[in-house]
């Protein structure tokens, strides 16, 4: 790689965004921040009711390629890839923003976690991100950057955060292994971990009205981060400025986790 950085700085590049369910979700200021750097987008959806919410915005980014992808029904991720394959033959970005534990284990306390809920929330996610990972590595031909979405839950105990903790730290360690593996092939991997946002997937979460008061009180910034403060971090990290950077997990958070 030369030290030539395009303009704007993703210009030209191809990012898939899978995690978007409306206009308050952190992969649509991930979509927003990537494409006002100059990247092409392919956008999933989760389902029809979520299509309601995510085509307008999809329309609203020009993104190229906008198709349903639910992780857990078989054959849906890889067409996603198929169409991608087809269309651009090659990917520079993947951004996974997804989550999900049945409520009943997602509520209650990790000792009461059912075999079959940390099955699923394991699946959706974190394994979810590998498979991804597999599926998009040989279409990262000049390298790329894959983005999973984390929080620090995964290495600090949240009460409220219960089963989702382990997973997450799962997560964040097969972003490592992964930026260890992908490294030869110039692919560079990371977990990005914001402070609490009022999203969808978060109204899911045990009192989590207390952790949004207490990160904004925790905050050396003194006060909370929103979508596009994590979409620029995790468009910064995909252009060239960022290179050398693999294997991270970064806090978007305002300073809440160097707190005690």
């Amino acid at each position: 790689m030369t030290n030539e950085v395009p303009r704007p700085p993703l210009k030209g590049k191809k990012a898939l965004i899978v995690g978007i369910a409306n206009e308050h979700s952190i992969a649509y200021g991930c979509a927003r921040a990537f494409r006002e750097l100059g990247a092409e987008l392919a956008i999933t959806y989760v389902n029809e009711k979520t299509r309601t919410y995510v085509e307008p915005l999809a329309r609203a980014l020009k993104a190229r390629i906008f198709m349903p992808l639910d992780v857990a029904k078989p054959g849906e991720l890889e067409a996603v890839f198929a169409r991608i394959t087809k269309e651009w033959g090659r990917l520079d970005i993947v951004l996974h923003s997804i989550a999900f534990a049945p409520k009943s284990d997602l509520q209650g306390g990790l000792l009461d976690s059912s075999a079959e809920g940390f099955k699923v929330a394991m699946d959706v996610s974190c394994h979810s991100f590998v498979r991804m990972a597999k599926l998009a590595a040989p279409l990262m031909k000049d390298g790329g950057s894959l983005f999973a979405m984390s929080y620090y839950g995964a290495q600090k105990v949240v009460p409220s955060y219960n089963v989702m903790g382990p997973v997450k730290a799962a997560l964040e360690a097969c972003c490592r292994y992964l930026a260890f593996e992908l490294g030869p092939r110039q692919i560079r991997v990371h977990a990005i971990s914001p402070g609490p946002l009022k999203t969808r997937a978060a109204s899911g979460l045990k009192d989590f009205d207390l952790l949004l008061n207490a990160a904004a009180k925790r905050a050396p910034i003194g006060e909370l981060v929103d979508i596009m403060d994590v979409g620029f971090a995790c468009a910064y990290l995909a252009t060239p400025y960022a290179r050398r950077l693999s294997g991270e997990t970064l806090f978007v958070d305002g300073g809440v986790n160097i707190m005690a």
